[in-house]
């Protein structure tokens, strides 16, 4: 016969698999105020958002700023006031959905995040084209568009592209014995299927979790450390504001969906601009420890059309080193590199 104290282990076990698998209620403290400019999309849902540069009505060209993991459209993309000037550009910078003063979407997907796009380029007129940046995790709406919305692109650029191993024509020799593969797929599995033990895992105070992913050399190369050195880091990982369950619930999704399963494959896209064969670039650092430059590679390998660049001493934050802002501008605008970066192509 199962003893009563069993029965209560049991009992607790199952108590705690099931809190596992639920998020915490919502905060009860209020929400701070909007500031920032608003549209109101179709759906119903704001997004915020952004001008720099020059003024649109006097732009020669008109570039949509995706930003990365934890980021907001507040971003720092360091192009020299000279080079702006110089080529006419305007900036449109927005917080994707969930993030800043955006509404989340309760039905996120990869297909829809370009259509925010979209929507919010032609109530802010930017034209029948437009340019397209997109940053780390900022990828995957640069992809969609890329696949939905190619008919309103000038040209794009990745920087630092976050790679989804779920990817159909990824080979599987290629990324087997990438570390960053099984990290992937397990932080998918708990972020899915146990997401409360998620939240209790980055708030607790007795063991280092996301502390320990800033200025981490196992995350970032010595020019990237430098760079976290003079920057807030990451201010949306820390401890207090993950406590925020619309922070955790913003980053969890935009996880989920980075690295889930995707409408399409990227490397199946046809060239969206025959007319053009330099409309579209990638540019990664070969010291890259989120993503590695031979997976890199061989995505823009497979797809002829893209011009890949690589940023010979570069880590993930190539964004935020002197110079890269501006190359990247130069080649996606008019077709030029700066010497101190290697292009695939030399």
């Amino acid at each position: 016969m199962v003893s009563k104290t069993l029965i209560v282990v049991l009992i607790g076990l199952l108590g705690m698999v099931y809190q596992a698998t639920q998020l915490p209620p919502p905060n009860s403290i209020n929400d701070p105020p909007v500031t920032s400019p608003r549209i109101r999309l179709s759906d119903g849902r704001y997004l915020a958002y952004t001008e720099r540069g020059v003024p649109k009505n006097q732009s020669n060209y008109r570039i949509v700023i995706v930003h990365g993991f934890g980021s907001s459209k507040d971003m720092n993309f360091p192009a020299t006031q000279e080079l702006i000037e110089e080529l006419g550009i305007y900036f449109l910078l927005y917080d994707r959905a969930g993030y800043g003063d955006s509404d989340p979407n309760p039905r996120l997907s990869v297909k829809r995040v370009a259509f925010d796009i979209l929507e919010i380029a032609d109530q802010l007129n930017l034209g029948a084209k437009f340019y397209l940046i997109g940053v780390s995790m900022g990828s995957y709406p640069t992809w969609s568009c890329l696949k939905y919305i190619p008919h309103r692109l000038a040209g794009a650029a990745l920087i630092a592209p976050v790679v989804n191993y779920q990817w159909p024509s990824l080979p599987y020799s290629l990324i087997k014995m990438d570390y960053r593969r099984k990290l992937v797929l397990w932080s998918l599995w708990i972020s899915k299927y146990a997401p409360g033990l998620l939240h209790w895992w980055v708030t607790q105070k007795w063991f280092p979790s996301t502390s320990v992913v800033e200025k981490n050399p196992v995350f970032f190369s010595d020019r990237d450390i430098e760079i976290l050195k003079k920057t807030k880091g990451f201010p949306m990982l820390t401890q207090d504001r993950l406590q925020d369950r619309g922070v955790f619930n913003t980053l969890r999704d935009d996880f989920l969906m980075g690295f889930g399963d995707w409408e399409f494959d990227p490397m199946e896209l046809s060239n969206p601009f025959p007319e053009n064969e330099s409309s579209v670039h990638i540019w990664q650092g070969y010291e890259d420890k989120v993503v590695p430059f031979q997976i890199q590679r061989y995505i823009s390998g497979k797809l002829g059309w893209i011009k890949y660049h690589e940023v010979v001493d570069g880590g993930h934050l190539i964004v935020h080193y002197n110079g890269v802002c501006d190359s990247v501008l130069r080649a996606l605008l008019v077709s030029k590199d700066c010497p101190v970066h290697k292009s695939s192509t030399e």
